[in-house]
């Protein structure tokens, strides 16, 4: 959609996943755009200084990779002839729930199973070509500029190196992330308090990067044991790019991994199924491990204002954080953009408070009701446990059930998980009618004593090195 007006311009703050997918849809309805980031930003293959959630595990979710190749076609074979393993969500993804695994099949779900870097760096490669976007890289953001009632936003002021100047827009989109200054420039200006919504969930994860001498995976991309109630530690070890695999593993309430090598193996070890411990028997560290921590979930509710100043929005993690676990973010951002191009009326800048309402209501509301639900299974997250809750963790749970010994369920729930269908799509008719026969066989199998016998895992097969390990840490 191109806008009518001549010398229109965007301001994007922000240049992460979020900024850029936004940056994309913006290009089709402005002049100009300008994504502004306090990091170096173009020709960076490796984490970012100010984004240390990119030396983790970033999952893109089936959904998200469906965006982000209708924004960027080609994309995804791109990023696999760079060298990306890719899967099924559903066929090639060893998921285990509560230590069990469940029954795989494929579902037409595209896993991407890039590491954040080289993800990042092909979204902005891509973005970067656009002919009216620019990039202010290594320049500091310090504040909204508005029109004297504060009733428009017309621009944001900025510095660089020593020189400070106000870069004028018709638009502006915080896209910086959990940090963002908005609430508090709202307040400045004049407009309600914000309200947030905090939920404490003490996560912290440890992930290391790996070169393999054998191969646990027999055809998988991943092996992911989801942390449970019994087991409150969890783990995704997959395949990524510059043939290397990556661990993250994980623990809620405090219950965090240890950095130091020796202790990281132990704690794999406790994980619900050996799987991953036994892989790393086969395995050699390419880096030291790395620790990050995420005390609290959050959801600013900016639907829920009655005032808000035109000619700014606010898009992705600047908006919501979801528990990293689900890997939600990234296609929430990637939502969050195409919600925003939904609003890019042709010559008009969109009008924020139904552009907010919309990204609540059709983006955030669902993934963020199914994970709350999650969460609040594990008895120390505090939190309300309405008789709507625990009636969707108790279906949840049968759900995951049936699962394993149905793939026609599991494609299903990692349908719901990839955000490629809405939650209440687990409760079709059809579905619930295969969930309750399941239960009810499975329950007969125990009791009866005639439940399958799970077939043993074969041991990892040696591979022979295609590239010296020191080759592969340079990668």
């Amino acid at each position: 959609m191109t806008g009518d007006k001549t010398g229109t311009r965007a301001v994007v703050l922000g240049g992460s996943i979020a900024g850029l997918f936004a940056a994309r849809v913006l290009a089709d309805a402005y002049d100009e755009v300008l994504i502004v980031d306090r990091d170096k930003l173009l020709g960076v293959d490796g984490p970012r200084r100010n984004c240390p959630q990119s030396r983790h595990i970033n999952g893109l979710l089936a959904r998200g990779q469906e965006v982000m190749e209708e924004f960027y076609p080609g994309i995804t074979e791109e990023l696999f002839a760079d060298g990306v393993p890719t899967g099924d969500l559903a066929g090639h993804v060893r998921w285990y729930f509560n230590g069990k695994r469940l029954k795989p099949q494929s579902a037409g779900l595209t896993c991407v199973a890039a590491s954040r870097p080289m993800l990042e760096k092909h979204i902005r490669n891509r973005t970067h070509a656009l002919p009216n976007v620019v990039f202010r890289e290594e320049t500091d953001i310090l504040g909204l500029e508005t029109t004297p009632d504060n009733r428009t936003v017309t621009g944001v002021s900025v510095r660089s190196g020593d020189t400070e100047e106000v870069l004028a827009a018709d638009l502006v989109v915080d896209a910086t992330g959990r940090g963002s200054r908005t609430p508090v420039w709202l307040e400045d200006l004049g407009y309600g308090r914000v309200e947030e919504e905090r939920k404490k969930i003490g996560l912290g994860y440890v992930t290391q990067h790996y070169k393999l001498t054998a191969d646990p995976y027999f055809g998988d991309l991943s092996i992911n044991p989801a942390a449970s109630p019994e087991v409150p530690r969890g783990a995704i070890f997959t395949k990524t790019d510059g043939d290397r695999v990556e661990l993250t593993t994980y623990g809620l309430l405090g219950d965090h991994p240890p950095t130091d090598q020796e202790g990281l193996y132990q704690w794999v070890k406790t994980l619900a199924v050996p799987d991953i411990y036994e892989a790393l028997q086969h395995a050699e560290p390419l880096d030291e491990p790395v620790a990050f921590r995420f005390p609290t979930t959050l959801r600013r509710r900016y639907e829920k204002l009655t005032r808000f100043p035109d000619g700014l929005v606010v898009v992705g993690d600047a908006v919501t954080c979801f528990n990293p676990i689900y890997a939600q973010g990234m296609t929430v951002a990637a939502l969050s953009a195409l919600t925003l191009r939904g609003h890019l009326h042709t010559g008009a800048a969109p009008q924020p408070l139904q552009y907010f309402r919309d990204l609540a209501h059709d983006v955030i509301d669902p993934p963020w009701e199914m994970t709350n639900s999650v969460d609040l299974s594990f008895k120390g997250v505090e939190g309300e446990r309405t008789a709507q809750v625990r009636a969707a963790q108790f279906y949840l749970k049968l759900v995951q059930k049936a699962a394993v010994t149905d793939g026609k369920v599991t494609a299903a729930y990692m349908r719901a998980a990839g955000l490629v269908a809405r939650p209440e799509s687990l409760m079709e008719p059809a579905l619930v009618g295969r969930v309750l026969w399941n239960t009810a066989r499975n329950l007969i199998a125990g009791l009866t004593g005639t439940a399958p016998t799970p077939a043993p895992r074969p041991a990892p097969v040696p591979i022979k090195p295609e590239k010296p390990a020191k080759d592969l840490v340079a990668s």
